[in-house]
């Protein structure tokens, strides 16, 4: 008789070592120590991030094809913009990545005459890994879109945090940063008033330690990616951006 084989299971993308760097490098966050094991983070985190991000964007093509993926845009600097912040550590003890609407300026280490657009994120660190997406922060033309198309399309807004599978994995929106009363120009009372205190349009879902070492990781970053999708798009559509394919 034959002899049958099985398939091998496909790999992780991000296996132990990625962690055991990210670990060592909390534990040593010096430029000597980051430097004696350079070829560490290229071989075990950077480039499983590379083919991550890009294994995401082919997924992405056929479900939200406005929003991409690339390898040399979408990932974060590990070094840290220590300017302002009195914590001098020099590296980031996390990797991540941002997949952006593609008729967008921004990227991730760009600035943006536009302000950006609504997203995608990922986020791997040990113990506190998680996917999140909408708009952080953004600038106040921005803000001051989305805000007036609350007010003119305050159900669909609604009905983008409403859907099953955004319920299922984000509930709710992050509430960082709102504000404590309405904003100017807005009366008290007035019908969206729990939308307009808003001054983000974030939500996020962690990832089990578990799940972030999975074969499956880019099916469970997915699904959670796709249930975002709806408030991501509108979004982008209230700051003028389409739904577009890849053309």
């Amino acid at each position: 008789m034959p002899e049958h084989r099985q398939t091998p299971p496909a790999p992780a993308p991000f296996a132990a070592p990625a962690f055991a760097f990210l670990r060592e490098l909390a534990a040593n966050n010096r430029r000597e120590w980051f430097e004696a094991n350079r070829d560490r983070y290229e071989a075990d985190l950077r480039a499983p991030m590379r083919a991550f991000v890009e294994e995401i964007d082919v997924r992405l093509a056929g479900t939200v094809p406005e929003i991409v993926g690339d390898s040399r845009r979408s990932i974060f600097r590990i070094h840290r913009d220590i300017r302002f912040s009195k914590d001098k550590s020099p590296y980031k003890t996390h990797a991540a990545c941002w997949f952006f609407h593609r008729r967008s300026s921004k990227s991730v280490g760009q600035g943006s005459p536009d302000g950006g657009a609504a997203g995608f994120y990922f986020h791997l660190e040990p113990r506190a890994s998680f996917v999140a997406g909408g708009m952080w922060m953004p600038p106040r033309p921005q803000l001051d879109r989305i805000r007036e198309r609350i007010v003119g399309d305050q159900r669909g807004f609604e009905r983008a945090l409403g859907g099953a599978p955004f319920q299922r994995w984000f509930r709710a929106l992050s509430e960082e940063h709102m504000l404590v009363r309405l904003p100017r120009g807005y009366a008290e009372g007035h019908p969206a008033w729990r939308w307009l205190r808003y001054q983000s349009f974030t939500a996020s879902a962690p990832l089990a330690a578990r799940d972030a070492t999975s074969p499956r990781l880019a099916d469970l970053v997915m699904e959670r990616f796709l249930a975002l999708a709806p408030l991501v798009r509108w979004l982008n559509a209230a700051l003028g951006y389409p739904k577009a394919d890849r053309r």
